[in-house]
């Protein structure tokens, strides 16, 4: 289990014990499965890694993240590779493209959860990994047989899920059974896709389509056919996972606060075929956001999907009065930046109307959702776009309640997602 030191001794570091670091200095080492590191907390200083000094650091090791997926692309460690990949998918991902999108959203929204019965529990997690899988596909991925999109949508579900719940470090990380059952559902629907590139290459569409047609650069080879499968499986996976995640908390919020969600379902009817884009300070809207961006905001600052981040020094790094070599590692959490008192009053409080006043700057890292900088998630026009129209979908049919008693912890994995989530649905 990972530890912090103190001039008192080891200090633990457990997720529900995270807030102890906001009240030590903006940075304080800690260990990892036994290896220092420094952890951040000063937003600024966030931001200086991310932006500023971005070119100084590199990728972790510290956090078995996505090890299986590829390296050759969007998560090359070389600027240059990464910035041209990041280039040829943002046609696809862009806030155009994202509200061309949304009728094909808002139809495979409605035939994720067509399945569901009243008054039978759902795992919600599961509908929403089968929710966002088919949406990844079909706009992303276009081109494919319908039959054949129905069982790679089925793959990436259990791909995703799978994905979610797996430990980022210590003993858990290890264990064969989780390892190997994901490595089976990795297997399945790689070689399943990898069929697919090879019996239709010319149907193709979206970033896909660009990948196979992306010419020889200069000096850099284009991807290999084996390497553009595993650049397609990462992208799949990078859009199911978080937005499985932030819509499983969303549907959880509105389930035990119903006069939030009461607004949130007049807001959509109100915005009903409208594209307001993400929320004003986010760059992508206009003047005040709508109560179901805010909403959503809100959900995104409580429950960020990728909630802890390491980096590790390239050369000599200076953060706040401090110097470190090479090597160093350096962390730092979204989910404390987002809980910061200094930042947010009453921090812990679910409340979508706080982002009528309070707007991130772009002088700290006080709110990073979607990261920030160069390596920033090319996606977020997307997702935001995604998200609000999951969330039409799913609650203008249905009525989602949890169990009396029942209580749903936060996992911190690869994604934080609720521990377990079944919901019983009831027609609107």
């Amino acid at each position: 289990m990972p530890t912090s030191r103190s001039a008192r001794g080891p200090v633990e570091f457990r997720f529900g014990r995270m807030q102890r670091l906001l009240k030590g200095g903006p940075v304080r080492t800690v260990s990892v499965d036994g290896v220092a590191a420094e952890f951040v907390t000063d937003p600024e200083l966030v931001r200086l890694i991310l932006v500023k000094d971005g070119k100084h650091y590199g990728k972790g090791e510290l956090f078995q993240k996505a090890r299986i997926l590829s390296k050759a692309g969007l998560l090359a460690d070389d600027d240059a590779l990464h910035r041209h990949y990041r280039r040829l998918a943002h046609p696809y991902l862009r806030t155009a493209a994202a509200a061309d999108h949304a009728p094909g959203m808002e139809r495979t929204a409605r035939d994720a959860v067509a399945a569901w019965r009243p008054g039978q529990p759902v795992d919600v997690q599961v509908a929403m990994c089968r929710a966002a899988s088919g949406i990844a596909l079909s706009t992303l991925f276009g081109g494919l047989p319908g039959d054949t999109e129905s069982v790679l949508v089925e793959q990436l579900t259990v791909l995703a899920r799978e994905m979610i719940g797996k430990p980022l470090h210590g003993r858990a990380a290890l264990q064969r059974r989780p390892a190997r059952r994901l490595a089976r559902a990795f297997t399945g629907f790689r070689s399943l896709l990898a069929v697919c590139l090879a019996d239709r290459p010319d149907s193709t569409a979206g970033y896909l389509s660009a990948l196979l047609s992306d010419a020889e650069r200069t000096g850099t080879p284009a991807l290999s056919t084996d390497e553009i499968c595993d650049e397609a499986v990462m992208m799949l996976i990078a859009a199911t996972v978080t937005t499985a995640s932030v819509m499983s908390w969303a549907l959880y919020v509105l389930a035990e606060q119903p006069q939030i969600e009461e607004y949130v379902l007049k807001d959509l009817a109100r915005t009903a075929g409208g594209c307001p884009g993400a929320p004003s300070g986010h760059g992508h809207g206009h003047g005040p956001p709508g109560y179901t961006l805010r909403f959503l905001a809100e959900v995104l600052r409580l429950y960020p999907p990728v909630w802890i981040t390491c980096r590790k020094a390239l050369s000599d790094i200076t953060l706040g009065d401090r110097t470190f070599p090479a090597g160093t590692h350096v962390m730092f959490s979204s989910y404390l930046l987002h809980r910061d008192p200094d930042r947010y009053p009453d921090p812990h409080r679910f409340d979508p109307d706080r982002w009528l006043t309070v707007s991130p700057t772009a002088q700290d890292a006080s709110y990073i959702p979607f990261g920030a900088g160069a390596r920033g998630c090319v996606g977020e026009p997307f997702a935001w776009k995604e998200l609000e129209t999951l969330l039409g979908a799913v609650t203008r049919e249905w009525q989602l309640t949890v169990p009396p008693g029942t209580r749903i912890r936060p996992a911190a994995h690869t994604t934080l997602h609720p521990q377990r989530l079944l919901m019983t649905p009831q027609p609107r």
